[in-house]
């Protein structure tokens, strides 16, 4: 039996509820906490891609 939940998320495009959301963006603040901004499946192609810190910084893997 699997006791484990399904994240359980808002699309932010479609506002529809997905129990299989993907993140389509990362929020980053100074002064708190951020925040990870989901999709559902159908809208997260709409999205561009998240970017990768390490392409931001130019800094090698």
């Amino acid at each position: 039996m699997n006791d484990r939940r399904r994240p359980i998320r808002m699309c932010v495009r479609c506002d529809r509820i997905t129990d299989a959301p993907v993140v389509v963006s990362e929020v980053h603040q100074a002064s708190g906490p951020g925040f990870t901004v989901y999709a559902c499946r159908e809208c997260a192609p709409l999205f561009p891609p998240v970017p990768d810190a390490f392409d931001l910084l130019g800094g090698e893997r």
